[in-house]
């Protein structure tokens, strides 16, 4: 089964502990709508190997307009899409390539993970304005006393990572889409997002639409982290087309909305069956051929739509895999007439 409670909770920090021991979590202290909570985020796997981590330090993405409107409090978010729930795959939050693994603590500066999180939550609790938002499972409320920071009832949110691809095992059941954790932080002062994002080595890329579970490309076994020094191939196609510009806010009615793809590999693509998707999943499908190392303007067709409002775009081969993925907000789609780059 995927997540019980999933949830995001939006509050202040007051205080942290650097993860330590056989099981190592970073905690966070958070005070949200009069009531105290603890975040618990990995900064080691169980099998003891390092975390992937990716840390987006402006973060531009449609949720962040939600987050801001969220009161204080623990937030239950039904796993689906159009919400705030995170996918790192199906809510075009990075590209694959992006994260890299890191040790939980080495010495030296800002060359561990109980560092890259200390660097953003200690300047959250330097801002008395600064928000902090984490995704994940919930637990408690307990009848004891927290075991970090001593107030009661103990409860808070775990699971701050990558939650479904898996493979076969202990950790397997977790597995699900569109209830990926995360950490967000908003500095509204400086009007800035910032996020992070962490995955285990173990855990594929691509996975099932609807059990989460680790796909097969052909290689045998489920695709890992892609090298990013490789070229996409059939068995790591992330970013093999690629989507680099969009026109979501036509000044002409109807709307005429173009998205732009590019083909980063050194032969023709066939584009028979494969699709694009907008934020609701909606799909319209391609054809056509897009030359090596040529672009292609698509137009638009029902039922897919650009909000203008933000959302993301996804682009799918015809095997139904995410091949590239990007996401836009409010403000970059507020002008007509101008195409979004990514």
């Amino acid at each position: 089964m995927p997540l019980k409670h999933y949830s995001v909770l939006k509050g202040r920090p007051i205080a942290m502990r650097f993860g330590t021991g056989q099981s190592p979590h970073y905690q966070v202290h958070i005070v949200a709508d009069n009531a105290d909570f603890r975040i618990a985020v990995n900064v080691q796997s169980a099998d003891g190997s390092e975390v992937e981590f990716l840390v987006r330090s402006r973060f531009v993405h449609p949720i962040t307009d939600e987050l801001a409107a969220l009161p204080p409090g623990l937030h239950a978010q039904p796993p689906r899409p159009g919400g705030l729930a995170l996918d790192f795959i199906r809510g075009n939050l990075m590209q694959p390539q992006e994260m890299v693994p890191l040790p939980l603590s080495l010495p030296g500066p800002d060359n561990d993970l109980n560092e890259k999180l200390d660097q953003f939550v200690q300047r959250a609790l330097s801002n008395e304005n600064a928000m902090m938002y984490a995704f994940g499972e919930t637990w408690g409320p307990e009848p004891k006393a927290d075991n970090y920071f001593g107030f009661r009832p103990g409860r808070g949110i775990h699971d701050i990572h990558m939650n479904q691809g898996n493979p076969s095992g202990k950790f397997s059941g977790d597995n699900g889409p569109w209830q990926d954790g995360g950490l967000v932080f908003e500095f509204p002062d400086q009007n800035l997002w910032t996020a992070i994002f962490l995955k285990f080595q173990t855990q594929a890329w691509h996975t099932d639409d609807k059990t989460g579970d680790p796909i097969d490309l052909g290689g045998g076994t489920p695709t890992p982290r892609p090298d990013p020094t490789i070229p996409p191939t059939g068995q790591m196609p992330d970013g093999l087309v690629r989507i680099i510009a969009a026109l979501v806010n036509a000044v002409k009615t109807p709307e005429r909305e173009v998205v732009t793809l590019l083909n980063t590999a050194d032969r023709d693509i066939d584009l028979t069956g494969w699709m694009l998707a907008d934020k609701q999943k909606n799909k319209m499908v391609l054809s056509g051929t897009i030359a090596a190392g040529g672009t292609l303007a698509v137009v638009v067709q029902k039922p897919m739509e650009l909000s203008n409002q933000g959302g993301i775009i996804s682009l799918l081969d015809d095997h139904g895999i995410k091949i590239h993925g990007v996401a836009y907000t409010r403000a970059q789609a507020k002008t007509p007439g101008l195409t979004i780059p990514f």
